[in-house]
């Protein structure tokens, strides 16, 4: 017989698995194409973390987030990052009110439960820290007075590649501070031709309904962490730690904390699979996506920092 423990846990997964996967089918009407990307989000999404895209503009960043938002009847924003948005614009202002005699606090745009942070490194460095942190405390301190975002709390930002005017590099503590980085790409034959054949986006989102509640998600996230992750497997992220350290494949190691976010991340896959344990398989699933902003190749490497890393999993699993 199965402990209850065991028993409760399989039916809270069995119960949640059937509305995420409600979820997927709804998002993929809008972003056609992109299953990959879509289960990737929403692993990011039910491990607690941030997701930074990292694409050219029109291939479906802005829209991701909002079908996200909507399907989750979460309360969402957008803020178009440029070089002069000050942190006061994003997290908010301390105003003195005459009637009451007092200042009072104005939200900014960071209290929203999804906020799409659109070209963060076009902003300056000042801007993409007020945002970081925030996104690092769950709250905004300002005045001496502590305000609490709101539960869930979940940023995409999207970023434009380095070489175009008028970017600011995100330091890498800061890339650190992003659960997973997503490509979205550019769509398939078949996929392209349905945009253009079908109706607008835009039009596709206005008709969406929630398929689950925040307070759902919020369960969701918080059922994540107790998946089983057997001692075999923390063995596989512990190599793959080594083989990053080890200076064949990469200038510096991961941290340990990014061992934490693969082990995060490898059981919100689970969840997704409808599995109450994480597996290796789960770990290999998310390395990239979980991994590859975090290192940087060594000069004269042959691949990209994807590429290499993919070759590295590929490695350590083949051990």
């Amino acid at each position: 017989m199965s402990p209850p423990h065991h028993t409760q846990l399989t039916r809270s997964v069995d119960a949640l698995v059937r509305r995420l996967e409600q979820l997927h089918r709804q998002i993929s009407t809008v972003i056609v194409g992109k299953d990959e990307q879509i289960r990737s989000s929403l692993a990011c999404l039910l491990a607690g973390g941030h997701l930074l895209l990292e694409d050219l503009p029109g291939v479906g960043k802005t829209t991701l987030a909002h079908a996200l938002a909507v399907s989750l009847g979460l309360h969402f924003c957008r803020v178009q990052f440029t070089a002069d948005l000050m942190p006061s614009d994003l997290v908010g202002v301390s105003v003195y009110e005459r009637a009451e005699e007092r200042f009072v606090f104005h939200q900014g745009p960071v209290f929203a439960q999804v906020l799409l942070a659109d070209e963060i490194n076009r902003a300056g460095p000042r801007t993409q820290s007020a945002l970081l942190e925030a996104m690092e405390e769950r709250q905004v301190s300002l005045d001496g007075m502590t305000h609490p975002l709101p539960a869930p709390f979940f940023v995409i930002a999207t970023q434009n590649p380095a070489e175009q005017l008028g970017t600011f590099v995100l330091p890498e503590s800061q890339l650190d501070r992003f659960l997973m980085c997503l490509s979205m790409g550019y769509p398939d034959a078949a996929a392209e031709r349905e945009l253009l054949a079908g109706e607008d986006r835009r039009e596709m989102l206005r008709h969406l309904a929630p398929v689950m509640s925040a307070s759902e998600l919020v369960a969701a996230q918080q059922l994540v962490p107790q998946l089983h992750a057997a001692p075999a497997l923390l063995d596989h992220v512990q190599a793959l730690l080594a083989a990053s350290r080890s200076g064949e494949w990469f200038v510096h190691g991961l941290s340990p904390r990014a061992g934490l976010a693969l082990l995060r991340a490898a059981r919100a896959h689970a969840l997704l699979q409808q599995r109450t344990h994480a597996t290796p398989a789960d770990v290999q699933a998310v390395a990239v996506p979980v991994l590859a902003h975090r290192l940087q190749v060594r000069s004269g490497a042959s691949r990209g920092r994807r590429a290499q890393l993919q070759a590295m999993v590929e490695s350590v699993g083949l051990v």
